[in-house]
């Protein structure tokens, strides 16, 4: 085998080498990317669900508020009369 051929296929296993770790890296960083979606969604998520408990919470305590204050008549009632 010729110097050159030989220098050829180095610099082809070099390049090859190369580029599978290349993808490898850029594969391994995607992954990473995609696993921290899935964190700041559940964060959302969780955060969107406080939110909504605590409007319920607050939507209680005026309908608490509001009954104690004015006379309610349920549904049931108000058919009746």
């Amino acid at each position: 085998m010729s110097t050159r051929a030989r220098a050829t296929l180095a610099a082809s296993l070099a390049f090859s080498s190369f580029i599978v770790w290349a993808v490898h890296h850029q594969q391994s960083r995607e992954r990473e990317d995609m696993f921290q979606g899935v964190i700041r969604d559940d964060a959302r998520r969780l955060e969107k669900m406080r939110q909504r408990e605590e409007e319920f919470r607050e939507s209680s305590r005026k309908r608490e508020m509001y009954e104690q204050v004015q006379n309610v008549v349920s549904s049931d009632q108000s058919n009746k009369i």
